[in-house]
């Protein structure tokens, strides 16, 4: 299992040594001890998954506020997807910037979102599953959002806005300079 720290630091790329032969594949897509080994320590509770049906799907930017702060150990079942991090860390040297992976069923790649950074995506294509571990249980009250095509994030989405199939919630998050400091750097 290969784990490399991306451009801001805490979030990582995940890729697991995968074994192939004439049946198909075998990979382990989570073992603590190994992950642990290399950075990610964290306790997984919940296991969530969703399933898109039409390319330029965005889902995000998610987070949840403190005390119920979430990390996030992203992959992709089916299809493919562009998945993005947003630091939203408050005195953070990388405030405000992201990393974007593309991660698929065929790269097998994964995403470790630590809390205190904004999570989402959009779909490549059509018919897309992505599964998240989760560090914390889903709090209905603590779910909040950071605007997708905020213009001062500078995030590339594989979508024009108005192609793109939003949930209103998404459509009406609010951008980076009204969010509220919900994470301190360091803290």
């Amino acid at each position: 299992m290969q784990v490399t720290e991306l451009d801001i630091p805490g979030v990582m790329l995940v890729e697991p040594d995968v074994f192939r032969d004439d049946r198909g594949f075998l990979f382990e897509s989570y073992n603590k001890a190994k992950l642990a080994a290399q950075g990610i320590a964290d306790d997984f509770v919940q296991d969530n998954q969703s399933w898109s049906a039409k390319r330029g799907t965005v889902r995000g930017l998610h987070f949840q506020a403190p005390p119920h702060a979430q990390g996030k150990l992203v992959r992709t079942l089916g299809g493919s997807v562009i998945d993005v991090a947003v630091d939203i860390r408050t005195g953070s040297p990388t405030y405000g910037r992201h990393v974007a992976v593309e991660l698929s069923a065929a790269n097998k790649r994964q995403l470790w979102v630590p809390p205190g950074f904004a999570h989402g995506f959009c779909t490549l294509e059509d018919d897309c599953t992505v599964a998240y571990k989760l560090t914390a249980p889903h709090a209905l009250a603590a779910e909040r959002g950071l605007l997708w095509n905020d213009p001062e994030l500078a995030i590339a989405w594989p979508v024009a806005t108005e192609d793109a199939v939003l949930s209103p919630k998404d459509r009406d998050a609010p951008r980076l300079r009204d969010l509220e400091a919900y994470f301190t750097f360091g803290a």
